[in-house]
């Protein structure tokens, strides 16, 4: 049996350069020949991944050290995705703890690395991006070296994890080094550096993956694939024996009601990762990290085992939802005219179905047969969901996403809380001060980052202490008060005693009293009403919100009014006037709008919103009427 092997994650924030560094790991381990075309951010294989610019599914590859197969997890670096996180923290042995050397330890770092640090992981600290300007006098390294090393601290890392080994890296022109002293000679080009440094290191620091001495087979299942040929794959780490092709195991899980299941199977065949691809072997060995196939109702957290006497691995345990969101069919009047208008019971298996791949989003069942609720971490979770289904043909509804409350011991309601960090220019620091304090948020860190004279804008970083329901919302009103140019994240915090009413949308609804088609004439008259949300030429019905009023009530409006013809003519009654100004309402931007009366209609072409109550005469437009 051979132990020439090393697991080991890669922990980063977003846009800290995991992805990059990953590419130039394969690139520089040889796994792709120097003429052979790699794409950028080849780990990103998602279209999603791609255009948003983030990880939102774990990966697995691997590179050849010398003898050492070295297999490499890349993982999510958004805190909506950390159930992707938790579930292959049980796949390794080590992580590479990738820092901005600029943005320091952020948000998603802290979460991630107190997860590795629980399960005992050695870490090795990557300083990447020293090449950025405002890290010229390598001060600011030394500033993020030290925050890191407190972080560890906080986070309860022993002597020998505290201890960490520490590389500076600049991931984007392929090089790093482990003395400090040899950065400004890389910079400058007199030196050439290449990655051996952590390639060094990663041997020299994780260990070799503990297998167990029993001879039976026994494999945790992590993550979840599919191929067109041979059906579900199964994939984990090895905690002892081995597997072959043709063997008989079994699989150890779960009934829907939550009963022990045990099931026999037939392995059809074993794979393992040679680079980024899977590879067909004879023989899975302990330690390794390995793709079985075979069976079809294999879920994440199961065990598979060659004996039926074997106990199962305690199942993959995930961080609880803090969000809810509601799930229906299209009962629109468009329904069915720009996808599929799907039924309750296709929905339903939709649904069921990314809830058994991904861990941190939960299924529940409501009282309304064509409704189903889903709890999940944050808004952008939901969004990645509903844009993957919209993209697979469906039509559906969802309705505003809400914060799931608590009970505490002496019967308070209590609300998650959250840590929002966010790096800004210094000039919009008061305004955006002043939003989150609306939100029930209290500041409790004002931080002054490191500026280069002559570059940029001077920024600083906030911290604020501030439940869920103040996020929800809060986004785009963060990013226009900072001009774009704001960075936000968050992380859970606790569960504290609820902060009292936070105020979301102060203004009503501009909703069309009819169907029909818009028309320029009658938007032109209904923009001093307050902000619209559609185009002409867009088909309409009753019930379909096409603005927003500038008053806080509900407004009910004719889009479609035509102009009257007339004989009589002026020299001004034909001069030319154009629509001032409509915002484009993206699906993210729809879920901070709504209220708990509203629906998106999601189909394949379109993202509209609407009121769940249609008919004009069934509903109020009063606030206090339809926001309770």
């Amino acid at each position: 049996m051979s132990l020439n092997l090393r697991n080991v994650c890669i922990i980063a924030h977003v846009d800290h350069g995991k992805t990059t560094l990953v590419d130039h790991l394969l690139r520089q381990s040889g796994t792709f020949a120097q003429h052979q075309l790699l794409e950028e951010r080849v780990m990103d294989s998602g279209d999603l991944e791609r255009e948003r610019g983030i990880t939102i599914l774990s990966k697995n590859t691997s590179v050849m050290v010398g003898d050492t197969k070295v297999n490499i997890v890349d993982t999510p670096g958004h805190a909506d995705f950390g159930g992707e996180v938790e579930r292959i923290m049980g796949m390794v042995d080590g992580a590479l703890l990738l820092v901005d050397a600029a943005e320091g330890p952020l948000p998603q770092t802290r979460f991630v690395l107190q997860k590795a640090l629980s399960k005992g992981h050695k870490i090795i600290l990557v300083i990447n991006k020293v090449d950025r300007p405002e890290c010229s006098n390598g001060l600011r390294i030394h500033e993020v070296v030290n925050a890191t090393f407190d972080l560890f601290l906080e986070l309860g890392a022993n002597e020998s994890q505290a201890d960490f080994p520490i590389v500076y890296a600049a991931a984007r022109q392929g090089w790093c080094t482990t003395n400090f002293d040899d950065i400004r000679p890389l910079l400058d080009k007199e030196k050439k550096g290449t990655l051996k440094p952590l390639f060094d290191l990663i041997l020299e620091t994780i260990p070799a993956p503990v297998v167990s001495e029993r001879s039976e087979f026994q494999m945790l299942v992590s993550n979840l694939s599919y191929s067109d040929y041979v059906g579900r794959l199964t994939i984990g780490r090895i905690t002892s024996g081995s597997v072959k092709k043709n063997q008989k195991v079994f699989r150890q899980g779960l009934n829907p009601d939550g009963s022990p299941l045990t099931q026999q199977f037939t392995v059809s065949q074993v794979f393992t990762y040679v680079g980024l691809k899977q590879t067909e072997i004879p023989e899975l060995e302990a330690g390794d990290i390995g793709v079985i196939a075979g069976n079809e109702g294999t879920e994440i957290g199961d065990t598979i085992t060659s004996s039926n006497d074997l106990a199962p691995l305690p199942r993959i345990i995930v961080e609880k939802p803090t969000l809810a969101m509601l799930f229906s069919v299209n009962t629109s009047p468009l329904s069915g005219q720009e996808g599929e208008a799907i039924q309750s019971r296709k929905l339903r298996e939709r649904l069921l179905k990314e809830v058994r791949h991904n861990v941190a989003l939960r299924f529940e069942e409501v009282e309304t047969s064509d409704q189903f609720r889903i709890l999940g971490r944050g808004e952008l979770q939901f969004a990645i969901l509903i844009e993957q289904m919209r993209r697979e043909g469906f039509e559906f509804m969802v309705g505003k996403p809400l914060v799931l409350y608590r009970t505490g011991e002496d019967g308070t309601r209590l609300e998650p809380i959250e840590r929002a960090v966010l790096d800004l220019p210094e000039e919009y620091a008061s305004d955006v001060t002043r939003i989150f304090q609306e939100r029930k948020g209290t500041l409790t860190k004002y931080e002054t980052m490191p500026h280069q004279e002559g570059i940029g804008k001077q920024r600083v970083r906030l911290e604020f202490d501030i439940p869920s329901r103040g996020l929800l919302g809060i986004r785009s009103r963060y990013l226009t008060a900072t001009r774009g140019e704001g960075l936000f994240s968050s992380y859970v915090l606790e569960y504290a005693p609820h902060k009292g009413a936070i105020p979301h949308r102060q203004t009503g609804a501009l909703i069309a009293d009819r169907t029909g088609q818009s028309i320029e004439y009658a938007l032109l008259t209904l923009e001093e009403r307050g902000m619209l949300f559609i185009k002409p030429g867009v088909k309409v019905y009753e019930g379909m919100i096409i603005g927003e009023n500038a008053k806080e009530n509900d407004m009910n409006v004719n889009p479609c009014k035509e102009k009257k013809l007339t004989n009589i003519r002026s020299a001004h009654a034909e001069v030319l006037v154009t629509l001032s100004g409509i915002r484009d309402m993206s699906l993210e931007r729809c879920l901070e709008w709504i209220d708990e009366d509203e629906w998106i209609e999601v189909t394949p072409e379109n993202v509209r919103m609407r009121k769940k109550v249609l008919q004009e005469n069934l509903r109020s437009v009063k606030r206090e009427d339809r926001i309770k």
